[in-house]
C-alpha cells in the first residue's frame, strides 16, 4: 500500500508499492510492480514505467514518457513530454529479450531531458546535463554539457539553475562558477546551500 502522501488519481493504474511521500501519479499512467519511485515525484499522464526501474527524488516525468526496464533516473531530473528513452540496441519483434539481456541507461542527478529528444540505452546522462528538445543521444554526455543536434553534440555549458554560462565566468543566472578539471565540468563556487 502506498504512503498516505502519495497521490494515485483514479484513472492511474500503480502495480507497486514502493513509491515515496509526496509523489503526485496523474491520470493513465500505469506503473508495474516492482518500479521504485521516490519522494515528490511528479509523474503525469500517460506515462508507462516497467518493473525494473529506480527513480530518484523529486522527478518530474511529462506526459507520454515510457521508461523501461533498466533505466535509472537520479535526483532532481526533468523528462520532458514525449522523451523517448530504449533498454534495447538491436530489437527484434521475434525475438524476446530477457531482463539482464537488455542494455541499461543511467540519468545522472539535476539532468533534464528535452521534449521528443531520444536517449539510446547503454549510456550515462552527466549530472545537471541539458538535452535539448529533439535531440538524439548516442554517447554517453558530460556533466553540465549542454547537447543539441542529431546526433547530439555538446554545443555549451548548463548552469544548476538552467542557464547557459561560459567556463571561467560566473553564470549570468545565479553566479555560480564552474571550471575545467581531467577534462570534465565542475562547481568550482557555489552559492548557499550547494553540494560541492
Amino acid at each position: 500500500m502506498a504512503e498516505k502522501s502519495v497521490f494515485i488519481h483514479p484513472q492511474a493504474i500503480v502495480e507497486t508499492d514502493k513509491i515515496g511521500p509526496g509523489t503526485r501519479i496523474w491520470a493513465f499512467a500505469h506503473i508495474l510492480a516492482g518500479a521504485e519511485i521516490g519522494r515528490d515525484c511528479n509523474i503525469c499522464d500517460h506515462t508507462f514505467i516497467e518493473g525494473r526501474v529506480k527513480i530518484g527524488n523529486r522527478v518530474k516525468i511529462k506526459n507520454g514518457v515510457a521508461i523501461w526496464d533498466r533505466v535509472t533516473i537520479e535526483d532532481d531530473v526533468f523528462l520532458g513530454p514525449y522523451c523517448v528513452l530504449t533498454n534495447d540496441l538491436n530489437p527484434r519483434a521475434a525475438i524476446q529479450k530477457t531482463a539482464d539481456e537488455l542494455v541499461p541507461t543511467l540519468i545522472r542527478r539535476g539532468a533534464t531531458i528535452g521534449a521528443n529528444a531520444t536517449v539510446v540505452c547503454g549510456i550515462t546522462i552527466g549530472e545537471y546535463a541539458f538535452i535539448a528538445a529533439g535531440a538524439v543521444v548516442t554517447r554517453d554526455v558530460p556533466p553540465y554539457a549542454l547537447m543539441m543536434g542529431v546526433p547530439a553534440r555538446q554545443v555549451g555549458y548548463m548552469c544548476r539553475c538552467g542557464e547557459r554560462f561560459e567556463i571561467g565566468k560566473p553564470c549570468p543566472g545565479c553566479g555560480r562558477e564552474y571550471g575545467i578539471k581531467d577534462g570534465r565540468c565542475y562547481l568550482r563556487r557555489g552559492i548557499e546551500g550547494d553540494e560541492v
